[in-house]
């Protein structure tokens, strides 16, 4: 064979054995620096949800305050004055319906108290809340409220012609929202009408026009579930009862918002010269909790706007 043919196979076969061997390298943990390194993905963020933030709202009124339960921590924030107290009105419906709930047991819901109950959540009807109130034992379901709950600031009123009213009870937001995690988390009405009871709650209806509130019930679809954005609603139902009443014994709008779902409970109680309707209520309740949404979606905040006239 000719020296140059041979010269030529042995290049050949040189390349041949290098190129395997390159590979090998790269196979056994090699440094070559034309090696593919994967990419690191980043974990998605977190989903939206409500966390402890500065608050800021140009309230005019005799009292106004908030709490936010973090109930995957069970940690409590909100304003300085979160023990400070004001009535109930109605948020606290919804306990007389979960203490019944919890005494009904494994029984039969029967289809009048079914009614009953969805009348007092749902439409926030007073009739239907004394015949609960009646059923659980009248007074002493405010004592159960307080202890299967763990409440600390709640008592009952003592407004002069008002003793004994359920409306009246004593409430601060922290309790309040200690009262949204006591239902969601099954201790209020039991294991076997939780999921039912959370269901009433988010089926709340109405608004805060005037034909939606009636002498003796009234729309309490609004204050926080206004608050909050699409990217948290879709998450699941949220769960909610409020509370208002204008009282003139001191010319107040007395209203109060509770909501909870699986992460969270908020609360935003407060009383307000009756002048400035209901509304005014509403959009504070709202404006809270889109400062409260992390992260936030950088929509503008809902502040209520003091009408012409109020204090």
């Amino acid at each position: 064979m000719r020296p140059r043919l041979l010269a030529v196979i042995a290049v050949v076969l040189g390349i041949a054995l290098i190129i395997p061997a390159a590979y090998a390298r790269l196979d056994d943990g090699g440094t070559d620096t034309e090696a593919s390194v994967p990419t690191p993905v980043p974990a998605p963020p977190p989903p939206p949800t409500l966390a402890d933030a500065p608050v800021s709202v140009p309230f005019k009124g005799e009292f106004f305050s908030w709490a936010l339960m973090d109930r995957q921590i069970d940690t409590i924030s909100g304003a300085e004055n979160l023990t400070d107290t004001s009535s109930t009105e109605s948020m606290i419906k919804v306990w007389f319906a979960a203490d019944y709930l919890n005494r009904l047991g494994d029984e039969a819901l029967s289809t009048t108290m079914r009614d009953t109950i969805t009348t007092a959540v749902r439409d926030s009807d007073d009739d239907a809340a004394n015949q609960l109130y009646s059923a659980v034992g009248r007074s002493a379901t405010i004592d159960r409220m307080i202890s299967t709950c763990g409440l600390t600031d709640t008592k009952p009123g003592t407004v002069p012609g008002y003793v004994g009213w359920w409306s009246f009870t004593q409430m601060s937001p922290r309790d309040a929202v200690r009262l949204g995690d006591c239902i969601a988390d099954g201790t209020a009405a039991g294991p076997t009408w939780t999921e039912f009871l959370l269901d009433e709650m988010s089926q709340v209806r109405g608004t805060t026009a005037p034909d939606d509130q009636k002498a003796r019930s009234g729309g309490g679809r609004w204050g926080i579930i206004d608050g909050l954005p699409e990217s948290i609603t879709s998450q699941g139902p949220i769960s909610m009862k409020n509370g208002w009443t204008a009282l003139n014994y001191d010319g107040n709008w007395h209203v109060n918002c509770l909501a909870v779902n699986d992460q969270w409970s908020l609360a935003v109680m407060m009383r307000y010269p009756q002048q400035s309707g209901l509304d005014y209520g509403a959009q504070t309740c709202a404006s809270v909790t889109t400062q409260l949404v992390t992260p936030q979606p950088g929509a503008a905040l809902k502040v209520p706007q003091q009408p012409t006239g109020s204090l």
